[in-house]
């Protein structure tokens, strides 16, 4: 704990006292970066502020402030569980793990977090980086079955503070964060920094622990069409509206995929890697050569009903997939917002 005092990141859900925006962060961190959640949550919170504002909200505007923060399905089951919120306990979070568990989209990892990070309840919380940490403080290979994981849930529980809370003292959730931090910032998962860990004197292997060997990526080539049109001084761009009962981001807009047959000796404008859970999609998007060439256009497999045009404008307030939101980034068809800096105070000399 004196470790996490002195060296915790400062993080924009940290401190707070707002149950909706603890929970908030951690559906957001659930197999993502820090630093990619960081703008989200805050745009996120700026639109949505508090659970009623989520509740109300059309689902497509909800994923479209997701957009680029991937695994859609958790901005779905956060809606949904808003909604529900609202609807029966007037828009009040539970206070504890359990049953916290029985809102939509909330498993025994988040509900933990939640519990004792927001309400102080004396439960561990077991994710990647607990997991990996005392693995290691204990000597133990990575076991990836009941008995595996059962252990790791042992350990962590044993280590929770009972519950204490103080005006500024959460014992069980500042302890959980802890563990969270030292693991994600110190024993990482490839040359781990053991020579800064406050626990280095009593850990059993002091460096890489032993892992079963990963599941291969496989490789997808994948082709899109990119068609932009002009309506007066504003430009619209084709995109494909996913079925709602597609099995992978439905309800959500990109670009129209093409059959690998039809770019046959044509050359992309881009060419992209995307990576989407074990899959790394080799992307090429390509653009009509020339007014008289419908070739491309004519390849499009979807129905005409499912494409859609829509103002580069607009773009942001659409339900885009991360993939196309990437590609039309990167082509500038649609605007980058950059993470603002904070001000610089520049030295002006006498004159």
């Amino acid at each position: 704990m004196s470790w996490y005092r002195t060296h915790a990141r400062e993080l924009p859900w940290r401190h707070v006292s707002d149950p909706y925006r603890t929970w908030l962060s951690e559906v957001m961190l659930q197999q993502t970066r820090v630093a990619a959640v960081i703008d989200h949550y805050k745009s996120f919170l700026r639109r949505f502020p508090t659970i009623l504002a989520l509740a109300l909200a059309p689902e497509a505007e909800v994923l479209a402030m997701w957009s680029g923060l991937g695994y859609y399905r958790r901005a779905r089951m956060l809606h949904k569980a808003a909604q529900f919120l609202t609807e029966e306990r007037g828009g009040i979070l539970p206070s504890t793990a359990a049953e916290l568990r029985t809102l939509p989209g909330i498993g025994e990892y988040t509900s933990a977090a939640i519990a004792s990070i927001a309400f102080g309840e004396s439960i561990a919380v077991v994710d990647g980086n607990v997991e990996r940490v005392l693995l290691r403080l204990t000597g133990r290979p990575e076991q990836r079955d009941a008995a595996g994981r059962a252990f790791v849930q042992k350990q962590a529980s044993a280590l929770v503070p009972n519950r204490r809370i103080g005006e500024q003292t959460n014992a069980a959730g500042d302890h959980n964060q802890a563990m969270m931090e030292l693991g994600a910032t110190i024993c990482l998962p490839k040359a781990p920094l053991c020579l800064n860990c406050p626990v280095y004197a009593m850990c059993k292997t002091r460096g890489e622990h032993l892992t079963p060997p990963r599941v291969a990526q496989l490789s997808r080539p994948a082709a899109y069409l990119l068609s932009l049109r002009k309506r007066g001084t504003l430009t619209e761009v084709l995109l494909q509206l996913r079925a709602e009962d597609a099995s992978l981001m439905p309800n959500m807009y990109e670009l129209p995929p093409l059959p690998q047959d039809a770019v046959q000796g044509r050359e992309p404008m881009l060419r992209i890697r995307h990576s989407i859970t074990t899959t790394n999609y080799y992307v090429q998007v390509y653009a009509a050569s020339g007014p008289q060439d419908r070739g491309l256009r004519r390849a499009v497999p979807a129905a005409k009903s499912d494409l859609h045009w829509v103002l580069t404008s607009r773009l942001n307030s659409k339900p885009l997939t991360g993939l196309t939101r990437k590609v039309l980034q990167r082509l500038d068809v649609m605007k980058v917002n950059l993470p603002k800096l904070p001000g610089v105070k520049t030295f002006s000399p006498p004159r």
